[in-house]
């Protein structure tokens, strides 16, 4: 597959055969979702809690007397059928995280991939570099035409890049090592880096 490389003012700078390898694939919907579903369940905090019926606080006596009353025998105010009582099988913490196979991550990362270029969200840059300001890096971009887009540059990303990109909402900087389904599924528009470019095909090959 054969690209168009082009600068951050829009002028053009070559071509670049992308690996079929790796943006070649025919993208599989369920793949995608297995990685995405794994990646948001391992970002839950899962730190949600109710009282049971040992913490809430009542006193322990006996409402009322176990014969006579002609009532049901209770023996506790905690228990789940009162107002205020415990509540039974609420959530407790615990972690949402499963395990996924590190060739279905690698997998759905070609995939994502593959479907920005085949769906043509997919744009070469020749190198992502900017002096730190936010409003210069903001008339580029509207110029170009990006709304919400995510740059993945080489091994690290440009030091006054991403100071300039750091108060736009509508781009997402990351190194080639933090390249992700869910950000790039996120985002409309996909910009990787030359050097973001071998990176990741040096990492998916």
């Amino acid at each position: 597959m054969k690209l168009d490389v082009i600068k951050l003012d829009g002028g053009k700078a070559g071509s670049i055969e992308l690996s079929d390898d790796v943006f070649g694939h025919e993208p599989r919907i369920d793949i995608l979702h297995r990685v995405v579903r794994w990646q948001r369940n391992n970002a839950q905090q899962g730190t949600h809690k109710v009282k049971q019926r040992s913490e809430v606080s009542y006193s322990t006596r006996k409402i009322v007397r176990q014969k006579g009353s002609g009532g049901a025998r209770h023996g506790s105010r905690k228990a789940p059928i009162f107002r205020g009582g415990g509540v039974y099988k609420g959530p407790t913490p615990r972690s949402h995280g499963h395990e996924l196979p590190k060739k279905v991550r690698k997998l759905g990362l070609m995939h994502a991939l593959s479907a920005k270029a085949r769906e043509g969200q997919l744009v070469i840059l020749d190198a992502a570099n900017a002096e730190g300001k936010t409003a210069a890096l903001a008339k580029q971009v509207k110029d170009l035409g990006w709304k919400r887009v995510l740059v993945i540059d080489g091994a690290e990303v440009d030091a006054g890049f991403a100071q300039a990109a750091r108060n736009l909402d509508n781009i997402d900087v990351l190194p080639s090592q933090g390249a992700n389904v869910y950000d790039i599924l996120k985002r409309d528009t996909l910009v990787l880096t030359k050097a973001g470019v071998e990176a990741l095909e040096a990492r998916l090959k």
